[in-house]
């Protein structure tokens, strides 16, 4: 189990909500400068300003806290209850995916240092740890789903069409290229992404939104005719 009930940590203040978050903060950054083998329960306690059985006391051992702050950074990107209140709301299909492809985009391509969010979650793609599970069913597959409701709409075939797969991976890959990609190199490459400008990133945005869109009016033109 990644999870344990905790223990009753002696002398606990009764700020406990309050240093569980610092925890979780000073974990999220630990684990993006050194990665989930290198982090010690140790360092992370010092470094949140508590004491070393903290981590185990709120989180079960380090297992447990990486595992939080893995779905915390997701939960950073989007929160399941703002996509489902977007999914659910007034509106076409169409115009809601534009709206997510935004926010997500908007998150992974924001100017200036990535904060640790983006580095955890770009750690954990390249190379999934043993807590890549919890993260998956807890937070990726239930908004997959969401999303997946919304593709099938545009393209007006049942959610489990072959077409609403490939069209998912073609709207999330340009984003997910981003955000596990070295930035100083992709700047290299493509140095209009390394501009700091807020238009620089309104015209990326713009850009991902148009191409997914404009590839789902094609695909779905493309099933009507056959």
């Amino acid at each position: 189990m990644i999870r344990k009930t905790p223990r009753k940590l002696p002398g606990r203040r009764e700020d406990g909500a309050s240093t569980k978050a610092q925890i979780l903060e000073a974990a999220g950054a630990i684990f993006a400068e050194k990665g989930f083998d290198r982090a010690t329960g140790k360092e992370i306690a010092e470094r949140a300003g508590s004491n070393s059985a903290a981590v185990n006391y709120y989180y079960g051992g380090i297992e447990g806290l990486y595992a939080e702050v893995l779905v915390e950074a997701h939960r950073q990107l989007l929160t399941y209850d703002r996509l489902v209140a977007l999914a659910e709301g007034p509106g076409a299909s169409v115009d809601k995916l534009k709206i997510l492809i935004g926010l997500v985009a908007g998150a992974v391509t924001a100017p200036g240092p990535s904060s640790w969010v983006l580095r955890v979650l770009s750690r954990e793609l390249l190379s999934p740890s043993s807590a890549f599970p919890v993260l998956l069913h807890q937070e990726i597959l239930p908004k997959k789903q969401v999303v997946t409701g919304l593709v099938a709409d545009i393209l007006g075939v049942p959610a489990d069409h072959p077409a609403v797969g490939r069209c998912l991976l073609s709207v999330i890959s340009p984003i997910a290229m981003l955000l596990v990609g070295n930035r100083q190199l992709v700047a290299q490459v493509l140095p209009d992404l390394a501009s700091p400008a807020p238009e620089a990133q309104a015209a990326i945005i713009a850009h991902f939104q148009r191409f997914a869109l404009a590839g789902l009016e094609a695909t779905a033109a493309e099933i009507g005719r056959g």
